[in-house]
């Protein structure tokens, strides 16, 4: 077998638990696109591959294909990402109602509470923002729609999370990892399953400094009208400035309204969709 053959047969095999119907070579190269992101914006050939797990050969193929199509970049040594992949996010964010309902309610919170508020919702085991608004910034990394952040360290994917049912939590505690990124993350899959209990009980859930030093928030589900989570909304203050007790009583309130006024809009944009 020559080489592209051989490659070509790498690329299309199909895992045993795979469907007929899977596109492997689609599965490879939205991997190599994943590859990249904030930490590793600039990417050598045998990064990719080593990222990916795929052969130096394979991943110059996809590679190559990405520069072809516009949505890598390349010197000749180190590849990148163009603007153009903006555009696979923006055709599933510009399909939903979701964003353009809750802008102006988060709008409406953080003038009145004078504090940052967001809305995300549950990717694998991530939160991806898709509204915001930002009074102040307060963390290192700035924060913008398609940010990602690992559910179980913030506020909303305790919500999120709480959300699932029992057969899709277990699924995401199956494949989450669980990295300690401050002092007080919890990263003890028992001590996370008692607070999302917790969450469920209370309808609201509060992060202390998990994702990182000085960040505390509190997040509200926003459900569809079905009842099911379908994202969550958020209030983000510093701590130096806030107590967990002060944040229960000044900013929970305000958050469930929000969170309560964010629903019904959402029933009335789309009566026959669950959140776009």
């Amino acid at each position: 077998m020559d080489v592209g053959r051989q490659i070509e047969a790498e690329v299309d095999t199909e895992p045993a638990h795979r469907g007929a119907h899977h596109v492997q070579s689609l599965e490879r190269g939205l991997a190599v696109i994943k590859a990249f992101h904030a930490d590793a914006a600039e990417l050598t050939l045998s990064d990719v591959a080593r990222s990916t797990g795929l052969t130096r050969a394979a991943a110059r193929r996809f590679l190559l294909t990405l520069a072809d199509l516009g949505y890598v970049r390349t010197d000749g040594k180190y590849f990148s990402l163009t603007a153009r992949v903006l555009e696979l996010g923006y055709s599933y964010l510009s399909s939903m109602t979701l964003p353009e309902v809750a802008q102006p309610h988060l709008e409406h919170l953080s003038a009145g509470v004078h504090e940052s508020s967001s809305v995300s919702v549950l990717e694998g085991t991530e939160i991806v923002y898709v509204a915001r608004v930002a009074v102040s910034r307060i963390m290192t990394v700035s924060i913008n729609v398609g940010t990602r952040f690992p559910a179980y360290a913030t506020s909303m994917g305790h919500v999120l999370l709480a959300g699932l049912s029992k057969a899709e939590l277990e699924a995401y505690f199956v494949v989450a990892q669980f990295d300690r990124l401050t002092d007080r993350t919890v990263t003890a899959p028992d001590r996370l399953r008692t607070e999302l209990a917790k969450v469920t009980d209370q309808g609201w859930a509060m992060v202390d400094q998990e994702l990182e030093e000085g960040l505390r928030s509190v997040a509200a589900p926003i459900r569809d009208r079905r009842g099911r989570v379908v994202a969550a909304v958020n209030l983000s203050t510093h701590a130096s400035r806030t107590t967990a007790e002060s944040v229960e009583k000044d900013l929970v309130p305000p958050l469930l309204e929000t969170a309560k006024a964010i629903e019904d809009d959402l029933a009335i944009s789309a009566p026959g969709r669950a959140h776009g």
